[in-house]
């Protein structure tokens, strides 16, 4: 599967962004879907993952219920809509496939990745 995330862009500090990750082949609801983002000079971090049937976990400690994940298997798309940002959400934002349902947070367990998208957000 293919990854095409976009949506990112320059945000004042409150406001919001939903992210987009568009998959193309076949039985993308096969796929558990994560967002991970990574900021310079830190660790790629979890931020949320979207199991096939819809089911959902987060990085409480990062997102904090700002963020939801969801998707849409008819257009093979999953969303990150992201609320109050702050400029510590400033980063890459990456989505990811993984096999399993469950990917859980390790990056290691996703085995297709999209290009990232910046999200920016200023004070």
């Amino acid at each position: 599967v293919q990854l095409q995330a976009s949506g990112g862009g320059l945000v004042q500090a409150g406001g919001s962004l939903r992210l987009s990750c568009a998959a193309s082949g076949r039985a993308f609801s096969s796929y558990g879907m994560g967002w991970f983002r990574q900021a310079p000079g830190r660790e790629r971090e979890f931020i949320a993952l979207v199991r096939r049937s819809g089911g959902s976990m987060y990085n409480a400690d990062s997102v904090k219920g700002r963020f939801t994940i969801s998707r849409d298997n008819a257009k093979n798309t999953v969303y990150l809509q992201m609320n109050n940002l702050k400029p510590e959400d400033t980063a890459v934002y990456y989505c990811a496939a993984s096999v399993a349902d469950y990917g859980g947070a390790s990056s290691r367990a996703y085995d297709y990745w999209g290009q990232g998208t910046q999200v920016t957000v200023s004070s």
